[in-house]
C-alpha cells in the first residue's frame, strides 16, 4: 500500500547512504531534502518544514542526538517523527536515541520493505495526531465560546436575580458554585413595612439549566415582596411557575423565611432542604425546622402546601439556612460531613460567635483537600432589624405628578375575607400617586395595621394578648384560621381619599368593619397601648399618622397621613 507523498529530510554525512535512501524514497513518490551534517539538518528543518526526518546518529559539526533535540523544540506541538539511521548495536546508544526525542530506528543497510512499513506507520500516526489536534482545537474553541456566552448570560442573570439586601450587616452568606452558574439561589428582600423575606433554593443539576429556573424564582420573589404579598402567596406563585416551565425530573428544593422584627415572629417553609435552625450562640439550637413539604415545581397549585412553621425569636437569635452541599461535603476519605457534624458545630458555637463562621471552620477542617461535589451554600441572619431605618422613604426626591385629588372605596365580603389578601392590590393602587412611592413602607404599615385590626379583632374577635407567649402565638393563628373558615358573614369597607396640599399631600384612610366594635373611649382615655383591641398595632398607628380617630361603636377608624415633598 503506497503512502501519501511526504516531504522527508535526510541528514547523513555519507553521500552514498544519502543516495541510496533518496532513490528508494523518490521511487515511492516522496520529495527529499538532504543535509550533510546535523547543523544543516536543523537549518533545513526550519526552512523546509518536512513531514519526517531521517537522522544519522554520527555526523560532523552537530551529531544526531543534539540535532534531534533542536528539531523537536522547533516542531513544538506539531508531530514530526524522527527516525534515526544507524548501524549501531549498542543498547545504551539506541536508548539515548529515544531519550532525545527519536521515534524509531532504521538500520543500515536499508531494507525497502522495512522503510515502506515504517513510513506507512508514521503517516497513520501523523493523520491520527492531526485529527486529534483538530478536534482538540475545536473543543477548545467551542468551550471558550460557551464560557464567554455563559459569562454574558451570568451578567444578565445577576441583574435579574440580584442579591437584594444580602449585603446588610446582619446577613452573612456563602454561595460556592461548581460552575459559572450556581445550582443554588439565595435571595433576600426587605418587606414594604419592614421585616425580611429570605429564600435559599437548590435546583436539581447545575449550570445554565438551573440558572434558567432561578430567574423566574427571583423575579417573582422580589416583585411580590415589594408589592406586599405574604410569603404563602409568593411560594404558591413560585411553585406554580416552576411547575409550568421545568421539565419532568427538574425541581427546586427550597427553604424560605418571613421575619417580622416588630412582632418577633418567624415563619418558615421547608420543602426538601436540610433542617434550618433558630439558634443563639452559647445556647445552641432553639428551634429546628425540618422539611415538611415537597420541593417546588413538583406538584400543581391544587396539591401544593404552603403552610409555614412559626417560632418566636429574640434580637439575640439567629437563623441558619444551609443547602445539602454542606452536609454532603466529603473529605479525602470520601466520608460526608453529615447532619450530626453540622448540628454539633451550631450547638457548640461560643456565645457571641457566628454560626456561619463556626460551620465554615468545621467544613474546612473536615473537608480539607477534597474536591467539592455539590454547590455549598448557607446563610445566617441575625434576627434584629436591618441597619437602614425601618419605614424610611426610599427616595429623597419625590415629585408631584399623577393624580392628586381622588377618592375610592373598596369593600370585601365574607368569601373575600376568607380567601383573599387585598393589601398588595390596594398598595399598588395607592402607589399610582408617584409622590407617595417614597412613603411606600409607612403607607403599607398603616394599611396593614388598619386591615389586620378590622379583620382579626373587629370581625374574628381575636385577643392580641395571646401573642405574649410562644404558645399563645400558635393558639392565635390556630384560632384565626379556624374562625376564618367558619365565618358566616362579615365585611370590611375601606375608603381612601387623597388631597393635595401646599407642600405635599394628605392621605385619608377610613376602615369600617361589621364587628361589634370596642370601647375606644376608654382606650383613648387611658392612652396605654397594648390594652385590649389593637395592642401594639394601635400604638404604631398613632405614631405613624397625624391623626387617628374612632367612630361609632368602635368599628370605624379614620387615619390621616401627611407627606411632604423633600425639595420643599
Amino acid at each position: 500500500m503506497a503512502t501519501d507523498a511526504l516531504r522527508i529530510l535526510i541528514a547523513d554525512d555519507n553521500a552514498s547512504d544519502r543516495l541510496i535512501l533518496r532513490t528508494l524514497l523518490q521511487r515511492e513518490g516522496h520529495s527529499v531534502i538532504e543535509a550533510e551534517n546535523g547543523r544543516l539538518a536543523v537549518q533545513q528543518f526550519l526552512t523546509e518544514q518536512p513531514d519526517i526526518v531521517l537522522l544519522d546518529v554520527l555526523m560532523p559539526e552537530l551529531d544526531g542526538y543534539e540535532a534531534a533535540i533542536q528539531i523537536k523544540m522547533m516542531a513544538g506541538s506539531r508531530l514530526v517523527p524522527i527516525i534515526f539511521l544507524t548501524a549501531l548495536t549498542d543498547v545504551a546508544a539506541l536508548a539515548r536515541c529515544l531519550e532525545v526525542g527519536g521515534d524509531d530506528f532504521l538500520t543500515k543497510p536499508y531494507q525497502k520493505l522495512i522503510l515502506q512499513a515504517k513510513l506507512r506507520a508514521f503517516t497513520r500516526m501523523q493523520q491520527l495526531y492531526d485529527t486529534v489536534s483538530r478536534q482538540r482545537d475545536e473543543i477548545h474553541f467551542h468551550t471558550e465560546r460557551l464560557v464567554r456566552e455563559q459569562q454574558l448570560a451570568k451578567i444578565l442573570f445577576d441583574n435579574i436575580a440580584h442579591p437584594g439586601c444580602l449585603d446588610a450587616p446582619t446577613i452573612r452568606y456563602q454561595l460556592s458554585p461548581m460552575y459559572i452558574f450556581n445550582g443554588d439561589v439565595l435571595l433576600a428582600a426587605e418587606k414594604p413595612a419592614g421585616g425580611l423575606h429570605v429564600l435559599l433554593g437548590d435546583f436539581t443539576g447545575h449550570g445554565l439549566p438551573a440558572a434558567i429556573g432561578a430567574m423566574p424564582v427571583s423575579e417573582i420573589f422580589y416583585g411580590m415582596t415589594q408589592k406586599g404579598f405574604s410569603l404563602v402567596d409568593i411560594l404558591t406563585e413560585i411553585n406554580q411557575r416552576l411547575k409550568e416551565i421545568l421539565p419532568t425530573g427538574v425541581f427546586c428544593c427550597a427553604i424560605s423565611a418571613d421575619i417580622d422584627f416588630r412582632s418577633g415572629m418567624l415563619e418558615l417553609w421547608n420543602g426538601g432542604m436540610p433542617d434550618a435552625f433558630l439558634a443563639r450562640s452559647g445556647r445552641g439550637i432553639l428551634t429546628r425546622f425540618s422539611s415538611q413539604h415537597l420541593p417546588m415545581g413538583v406538584v400543581g397549585r391544587d396539591r401544593f402546601r404552603p403552610q409555614v412553621q412559626r417560632a418566636i425569636f429574640s434580637p439575640e437569635d439567629r437563623l441558619l439556612l444551609t443547602s445539602d452541599g454542606v452536609i454532603e461535603t466529603s473529605n479525602a476519605n470520601g466520608e460526608m460531613f453529615g447532619s450530626e457534624r453540622l448540628e454539633q458545630a451550631v450547638a457548640t458555637t461560643a456565645e457571641g460567635d457566628s454560626f456561619f463562621a463556626a460551620v465554615q471552620r468545621a467544613l474546612e477542617l473536615f473537608g480539607s483537600g477534597a474536591a467539592p461535589r455539590d454547590d455549598v451554600s448557607m446563610v445566617e441572619v441575625e434576627l434584629r432589624p436591618l441597619s437602614a431605618p425601618e419605614h424610611a422613604p426610599s427616595s429623597p426626591r419625590p415629585t408631584r405628578t399623577g393624580p392628586l385629588d381622588w377618592r375610592f372605596e373598596y369593600e370585601l365580603r365574607t368569601q373575600s375575607l376568607q380567601q383573599f389578601d387585598p393589601l398588595p392590590l390596594l398598595l399598588q393602587v395607592l402607589m399610582e400617586q408617584p409622590a407617595l412611592r417614597p412613603h411606600r413602607g409607612r403607607v403599607f404599615t398603616i394599611l396593614a395595621e388598619l386591615y389586620s385590626n378590622a379583620l382579626d379583632h373587629g370581625i374574628l374577635q381575636l385577643d392580641s394578648s395571646l401573642k405574649n407567649s410562644p404558645e399563645g402565638f400558635a393558639e392565635y393563628y390556630r384560632l384565626r384560621q379556624s374562625r376564618l373558615q367558619q365565618l358566616a358573614e362579615g365585611s370590611i369597607r375601606l375608603v381612601f381619599e387623597h388631597q393635595p396640599r401646599t407642600h405635599g399631600g394628605r392621605l385619608l384612610l377610613r376602615v369600617e368593619d361589621s364587628g361589634p366594635g370596642f370601647d375606644w373611649q376608654r382606650w383613648q382615655a387611658s392612652q396605654v397601648p397594648g390594652n385590649g383591641y389593637g395592642g401594639r398595632g394601635l400604638a404604631l398607628l398613632a405614631n405613624l399618622c397625624q391623626s387617628l380617630q374612632f367612630e361609632g361603636r368602635g368599628n370605624i377608624v379614620a387615619a390621616s397621613y401627611d407627606w411632604l415633598l423633600a425639595e420643599d
